[in-house]
């Protein structure tokens, strides 16, 4: 099994370090760690995420619309080129606006 930790940088920025896969994403506690967060904005770092799958970019849609239901949004940065091709395969860009 992979992992994959959130690491808090600051008050409303969090890093993704490791896989996102579904091997790695198969529990709540990487989205209730997010969802601790009392920022209207929240920054996500993917520079160091080395691979992800299709259940890496269900996760991200699943977060973006718990943050949404709080009145609250998720900017990514440093997104790898392999979770742009799979945004992008899945038609899904707008979400990531």
């Amino acid at each position: 099994m992979s992992d994959l930790t959130l690491q808090r940088q600051a008050d409303n920025e969090y890093a993704l370090i490791g896989e996102m896969t579904r091997n790695s994403l198969g529990n709540e506690r990487l989205l209730n760690q997010l969802l601790e967060s009392t920022q209207s904005i929240l920054k996500l770092d993917l520079s160091d995420v080395s691979r992800v799958d299709t259940a890496g970019l269900a996760w991200l849609i699943h977060t973006l619309s718990e943050l949404k239901r709080r009145n609250c949004r998720l900017k990514l940065v440093n997104m790898p080129l392999q979770l742009s091709n799979l945004i992008e395969l899945g038609q899904v860009s707008n979400l990531f606006e």
